[in-house]
Order: C-alpha cells, then sequence, then structure tokens
C-alpha cells in the first residue's frame, strides 16, 4: 500500500476560483478585528487593565486592542497576497485562535488574564479559529475532491496523469492495462 501524501503546501494557481474564498475571508476577518482593535484604543482603556470596558459587546482592554490590530493586518495581507500562502496562514491562524480560547479559558477569574478575556470573549475567538480553519481549508481537504482541483492532482499524480492522456487522445479512462 502507497503511503498517502497529506501536504497543505501545495501549489494553487493564482487565477483559482478556490484563491477567493481564501482571500475574501481572510479580508473580511481581519478587516473586523482592525475595527475591534482600533475602536479600543479610542476608549484609551489602558493596556493591562482587566475591567469591564466593553468594545463591540466583547471585553478588551489596550494589549488585546493591539494584537487585534496585528492580527487583522495580517489576515488582510493574506487577502492581498491570496493564494495557497492566505489559505495556510488562515489554517494557522484559526488554530492559535482556537488555542488562544483554550488558554484563555483557563485564565478566567485569575490574576494571569492580561487581555481581559471574559466568556464572549472565548466563544468569540473558538468562532474565529473555527471560521478561519473552513476558509483556510476549504477546496484542499475532503474526501470528495474533483479530479480537476489542484489539489486532488498532487495527491494524486498518477491517476491524474492517466486521465490528462485519456482526456487529450479520446479514451475512456480505466486502469492502466
Amino acid at each position: 500500500m502507497r503511503p498517502v501524501n497529506a501536504q497543505l503546501d501545495e501549489h494553487l494557481p493564482t487565477d483559482h476560483k478556490l484563491s477567493q474564498v481564501y482571500r475574501v475571508g481572510a479580508g473580511l476577518t481581519g478587516l473586523l478585528l482592525v475595527l475591534f482593535g482600533i475602536l479600543g484604543l479610542i476608549d484609551r482603556i489602558g493596556f493591562f487593565d482587566t475591567g469591564g470596558d466593553t468594545v463591540l459587546a466583547l471585553n478588551t482592554n489596550g494589549a488585546l486592542s493591539v494584537l487585534s490590530i496585528c492580527f487583522g493586518l495580517l489576515l488582510f495581507a493574506g487577502m492581498v497576497i491570496g493564494g495557497s500562502f492566505a489559505s495556510t496562514l488562515n489554517i494557522v491562524l484559526g488554530l492559535l485562535f482556537i488555542a488562544s480560547g483554550f488558554v484563555n479559558l483557563a485564565l478566567l477569574d485569575t490574576q494571569m488574564n492580561f487581555l481581559a478575556f471574559h466568556i464572549p470573549n472565548v466563544l468569540f475567538s473558538f468562532v474565529v479559529g473555527v471560521m478561519l480553519m473552513w476558509f483556510g481549508m476549504y477546496g484542499r481537504v475532503g474526501s470528495a475532491l474533483p479530479h480537476d482541483n489542484p489539489y486532488w492532482r498532487a495527491r494524486h499524480p498518477e491517476q491524474a496523469s492517466r486521465e490528462h492522456r485519456a482526456r487529450t487522445s479520446g479514451r475512456p479512462v480505466g486502469r492502466p492495462v
């Protein structure tokens, strides 16, 4: 039995329609985070203040606002660059958001809650993390990817080559003789 090549960093053509999902997902999420961060900084909340200051129904402080702006700009850069970079960036940042949700859930009601997280912040972190991972994995991961998908072709090079030869010669596709 052959090992399955399940790497996520294969090349995706820049003009492929899937890159629009990565780009729009990263851009909109990034803009939301930048907006949240800017509104938090405008309120002149203390940098590590753990009080009850809220912006867009989420608790915040200066540190969380700055982090939100940085991650938002990174996601927006992913939108501008697009392609496999945006997809991989979305997956990595999605995992970081989910991990942040778990860490900050453990730090609730402790003196180490430097980002002033409350339960809505934790839930937001989980939702954004799952959403970013979905954007990043869209069209890259699945059991029923179409045969014209560049990731399917990269994972099944022999069958893709047979199908390409059959299309160009007009013969039906089948197993090699």
